[in-house]
Protein backbone atom coordinates (compact mmCIF):
# COMPACT_ATOMS: atom_id res chain seq x y z
CA UNK A 1 0.00 0.00 0.00
CA UNK A 2 1.40 3.38 -0.93
CA UNK A 3 0.15 6.88 -0.28
CA UNK A 4 1.32 10.42 -0.27
CA UNK A 5 2.32 11.99 3.01
CA UNK A 6 2.51 15.74 2.80
CA UNK A 7 3.95 17.81 5.62
CA UNK A 8 1.26 20.23 6.69
CA UNK A 9 2.14 23.82 7.54
CA UNK A 10 2.08 24.59 11.28
CA UNK A 11 -0.85 26.89 11.95
CA UNK A 12 -0.05 27.49 15.61
CA UNK A 13 0.94 31.12 15.07
CA UNK A 14 -2.64 31.93 14.04
CA UNK A 15 -3.85 30.83 17.47
CA UNK A 16 -1.76 33.32 19.44
CA UNK A 17 -4.63 35.89 19.83
CA UNK A 18 -6.75 33.21 21.50
CA UNK A 19 -4.03 32.30 24.01
CA UNK A 20 -3.76 35.97 25.00
CA UNK A 21 -7.35 35.98 26.34
CA UNK A 22 -7.27 35.79 30.16
CA UNK A 23 -7.89 32.24 31.33
CA UNK A 24 -7.14 30.54 28.00
CA UNK A 25 -4.44 27.89 28.45
CA UNK A 26 -4.12 26.10 25.10
CA UNK A 27 -5.49 26.16 21.56
CA UNK A 28 -5.19 23.54 18.85
CA UNK A 29 -6.29 23.24 15.22
CA UNK A 30 -7.02 19.69 14.20
CA UNK A 31 -8.04 17.98 10.97
CA UNK A 32 -11.22 15.91 10.94
CA UNK A 33 -9.16 12.74 11.09
CA UNK A 34 -7.24 13.87 14.15
CA UNK A 35 -4.02 15.30 12.78
CA UNK A 36 -2.53 18.27 14.61
CA UNK A 37 -2.41 21.26 12.27
CA UNK A 38 -1.07 23.65 14.89
CA UNK A 39 -1.13 24.47 18.55
CA UNK A 40 -0.27 27.25 20.96
CA UNK A 41 -0.19 27.69 24.72
CA UNK A 42 -0.48 30.84 26.78
CA UNK A 43 2.76 32.22 28.15
CA UNK A 44 3.81 31.79 31.79
CA UNK A 45 1.36 28.98 32.48
CA UNK A 46 1.59 27.13 35.77
CA UNK A 47 0.03 23.77 36.63
CA UNK A 48 0.24 20.21 35.38
CA UNK A 49 0.41 21.19 31.67
CA UNK A 50 2.32 24.46 31.50
CA UNK A 51 2.76 24.27 27.73
CA UNK A 52 1.63 21.68 25.20
CA UNK A 53 4.44 19.65 23.69
CA UNK A 54 3.98 18.41 20.13
CA UNK A 55 3.22 14.92 21.47
CA UNK A 56 0.60 16.30 23.88
CA UNK A 57 -0.93 18.44 21.13
CA UNK A 58 -1.11 15.39 18.86
CA UNK A 59 -2.88 13.41 21.58
CA UNK A 60 -5.27 16.33 22.13
CA UNK A 61 -5.91 16.47 18.39
CA UNK A 62 -6.88 12.80 18.29
CA UNK A 63 -9.18 13.32 21.28
CA UNK A 64 -10.74 16.39 19.58
CA UNK A 65 -11.45 14.38 16.45
CA UNK A 66 -13.06 11.60 18.47
CA UNK A 67 -15.25 14.04 20.40
CA UNK A 68 -16.38 15.90 17.30
CA UNK A 69 -17.28 12.62 15.60
CA UNK A 70 -19.27 11.62 18.68
CA UNK A 71 -20.99 15.01 18.64
CA UNK A 72 -21.77 14.67 14.95
CA UNK A 73 -23.23 11.20 15.48
CA UNK A 74 -25.31 12.47 18.39
CA UNK A 75 -26.76 15.40 16.42
CA UNK A 76 -27.55 13.09 13.51
CA UNK A 77 -29.32 10.71 15.88
CA UNK A 78 -31.33 13.50 17.51
CA UNK A 79 -31.95 15.87 14.60
CA UNK A 80 -31.47 13.83 11.45
CA UNK A 81 -28.77 13.63 8.82
CA UNK A 82 -27.32 16.76 7.32
CA UNK A 83 -27.39 18.71 10.58
CA UNK A 84 -24.06 20.44 11.08
CA UNK A 85 -22.20 20.35 14.37
CA UNK A 86 -21.25 23.87 15.36
CA UNK A 87 -19.76 23.69 18.82
CA UNK A 88 -19.01 21.36 21.74
CA UNK A 89 -18.09 22.23 25.31
CA UNK A 90 -16.67 20.11 28.10
CA UNK A 91 -16.55 21.28 31.69
CA UNK A 92 -14.15 19.75 34.21
CA UNK A 93 -13.09 20.49 37.78
CA UNK A 94 -10.16 22.49 36.37
CA UNK A 95 -11.65 24.30 33.38
CA UNK A 96 -13.43 24.13 30.06
CA UNK A 97 -12.63 22.79 26.62
CA UNK A 98 -14.46 24.31 23.65
CA UNK A 99 -14.53 22.89 20.13
CA UNK A 100 -15.84 24.55 17.01
CA UNK A 101 -15.84 23.92 13.29
CA UNK A 102 -12.87 25.84 11.87
CA UNK A 103 -13.22 25.39 8.13
CA UNK A 104 -13.39 22.57 5.63
CA UNK A 105 -12.25 19.42 7.42
CA UNK A 106 -10.86 21.20 10.47
CA UNK A 107 -11.81 21.98 14.06
CA UNK A 108 -10.52 24.43 16.63
CA UNK A 109 -10.18 23.43 20.28
CA UNK A 110 -9.46 25.78 23.19
CA UNK A 111 -8.79 24.83 26.83
CA UNK A 112 -9.39 27.37 29.59
CA UNK A 113 -9.17 27.53 33.35
CA UNK A 114 -12.24 28.05 35.54
CA UNK A 115 -11.83 31.83 35.68
CA UNK A 116 -12.06 32.33 31.90
CA UNK A 117 -15.05 34.13 30.40
CA UNK A 118 -16.26 31.19 28.32
CA UNK A 119 -18.69 33.36 26.35
CA UNK A 120 -15.88 35.69 25.35
CA UNK A 121 -13.65 32.76 24.40
CA UNK A 122 -16.40 31.21 22.23
CA UNK A 123 -17.01 34.58 20.56
CA UNK A 124 -13.31 35.08 19.84
CA UNK A 125 -13.07 31.55 18.44
CA UNK A 126 -15.90 32.36 16.01
CA UNK A 127 -14.24 35.64 15.03
CA UNK A 128 -10.94 33.87 14.39
CA UNK A 129 -12.63 31.24 12.25
CA UNK A 130 -14.50 33.94 10.28
CA UNK A 131 -11.28 35.89 9.77
CA UNK A 132 -8.87 33.12 8.85
CA UNK A 133 -11.02 29.99 8.53
CA UNK A 134 -9.76 29.29 5.02
CA UNK A 135 -6.24 28.92 6.42
CA UNK A 136 -7.48 26.63 9.19
CA UNK A 137 -9.11 24.21 6.72
CA UNK A 138 -7.72 20.79 5.94
CA UNK A 139 -8.53 19.14 2.63
CA UNK A 140 -8.90 15.36 2.59
CA UNK A 141 -5.65 13.49 2.16
CA UNK A 142 -4.89 11.56 -0.99
CA UNK A 143 -6.30 8.07 -1.05
CA UNK A 144 -3.70 5.40 -0.53
CA UNK A 145 -3.51 2.98 -3.42
CA UNK A 146 -3.04 -0.74 -2.97
CA UNK A 147 0.06 -2.17 -4.57
CA UNK A 148 0.45 -5.81 -5.37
Amino acid sequence: MTGTITRLPDLGWMLRPLTEIPGVRHAVVVSEDGLRLGHASAENLKGPVSGLSVAEAESLSAACAAMTMTGRSTTTLLFGSGVGLRQLMLESDQGFVLFTHAGVGAHLGVATDLEADVGLVAQQMQLLVAKIGAHLSSLPRDQATASS
